[in-house]
């Protein structure tokens, strides 16, 4: 027999999964200052892969927290502009601590959203995801870094800090299994929002001299 149904919804709130109405996404630092001190990644590949987490948020109604840190000190510049360009009304919280976690109006933010999974990407991987991982793990958040949409000053470094918060209890993902996880069947009648994240992505990817490959 065909199958053209959904299986039956499970309950988005308690779903031990991720699903649009559990998370909150977070994107720490994506400043001109971090990236040029990159060497575990490409720009563009990070570019690409925060950017497609911008669009499935958007999509599946997703919270998103984003912050900056030494901006109003004048040291550093703000967002790039491909990702702010993604979130329309989000607003920069801006810090003068390297660990996000410690600035009072960033765990307001997080808390505000009612939700104790927290998708996280922010440069470098082992300062600026690593160190609110750590903290928000301690405090009972199930915590997911998105290994794609990270970057650390060398590769052992980026390594190194995903062992950390691995060995503490994060759950890696990358940004199109986020869009998978929170999507999760293909008959639904939201699928066409993972669906066109992929047709972009995936082309882009090719453009960009990345790895390819392909959508449904």
């Amino acid at each position: 027999m065909a199958k053209t149904e959904p299986e039956p919804m499970r309950d988005q709130q308690q779903d031990r999964l991720l699903t649009p109405q559990n998370c909150v996404l977070t994107l720490i630092d994506y400043q001109p200052e971090q990236y040029s001190t990159i060497t575990s990644t490409t720009r563009d590949e990070i570019d690409l892969n925060v950017v497609a987490l911008c669009r499935l948020a958007t999509a599946y109604d997703v919270p998103v927290v984003l912050s900056t840190v030494g901006v109003d000190l004048g040291v550093n510049e703000g967002t790039a502009q491909v990702i702010k360009d993604e979130l329309p009304g989000v607003e920069e919280i801006d810090r003068t601590g390297v660990n996000a976690w410690e600035d009072p109006d960033f765990r307001a933010a997080i808390e505000a959203s009612g939700r104790k999974k927290v998708v996280i990407a922010g440069l470098w991987t082992e300062v600026c995801m690593t160190f609110p991982t750590l903290d928000m793990l301690a405090e009972g958040y199930e915590v997911y870094p998105v290994a794609d949409a990270v970057g650390g000053i060398s590769p052992v470094s980026h390594q190194r800090a995903f062992e950390r918060v691995i060995a503490a209890g994060a759950q890696p993902i990358t940004a199109i299994s986020f869009g998978s996880e929170l999507m999760r069947n293909w008959a639904r009648e939201d699928s066409d929002n993972l669906r066109q994240v992929m047709r972009w992505y995936f082309p882009e990817r090719q453009r960009l001299g990345l790895d390819g490959g392909g959508a449904r």
